[in-house]
This record gives structure tokens, C-alpha cells and sequence, in this order.
């Protein structure tokens, strides 16, 4: 094993900065066969390593929860606000007709 790979493996395992990079070239066109002679691995386990790569990074371009949440959080607190005020006009609104009903002061006419 070259000093460059064995620098990146350790107790046979490669660190994922190694696997991403054999995985990028392995997008780029490389050849599986030769990739796998040089990384001393099986073109199995290399091609494990790109699926995993894939899979993973199509998690990250999936819509975060969070950032769903956050926007299901900006829509709810806005209709808040919006029936607050019209709760508040109408209560304005029953201030008002109740100040302008007079009552009769005196004995109701049978």
C-alpha cells in the first residue's frame, strides 16, 4: 500500500474525506476496476461507498422539517394577528353601540 493511501486508512477502515474522494471520482468517469486497485478495495464496496454518497446527498436537498416548520410557524402567527385585530375592531365596534344606546330612565309604559 502506497504511503498516500495508508496515511488515510486506519485499522482498514478509510476516513470519509478518502471514500468522498474515490466516490467524486467515480462520478467523474474514472474506471471502477482501476479505482479499486488503487484504493485496495472491492469495486463492491466502492460502489456501496457512491450509493451511500448518493442517498445521503439526496437527503440533504429533501426540504428541511425545520425549515417547514418555520414557515407553518410564520402562516399561523400571521393569522393570529389578523383575527387579534379583527376581534379588536369588533369589540371597538360593541363599545360604540353600546354608548349610543340610551336608556329609558323612567317606569316602562304597560
Amino acid at each position: 500500500m502506497s504511503n498516500k493511501l495508508a496515511s488515510h486508512k486506519e485499522n482498514g477502515r478509510f476516513s470519509a474525506q478518502r471514500k468522498t474522494a474515490a466516490v467524486l471520482r467515480l462520478l467523474r468517469g474514472e474506471d471502477l476496476d482501476l479505482l479499486s486497485r488503487e484504493y485496495k478495495v472491492t469495486a463492491a464496496k466502492l460502489s456501496q461507498w457512491r450509493d451511500a454518497f448518493l442517498t445521503t446527498g439526496q437527503a440533504g436537498l429533501q426540504p428541511n422539517r425545520s425549515e417547514e416548520g418555520e414557515a407553518q410557524i410564520e402562516k399561523l402567527q400571521a393569522k393570529v394577528g389578523e383575527l387579534t385585530m379583527d376581534k379588536d375592531l369588533l369589540e371597538h365596534k360593541i363599545e360604540h353601540l353600546e354608548g349610543d344606546l340610551s336608556l329609558p330612565v323612567g317606569r316602562s309604559k304597560p
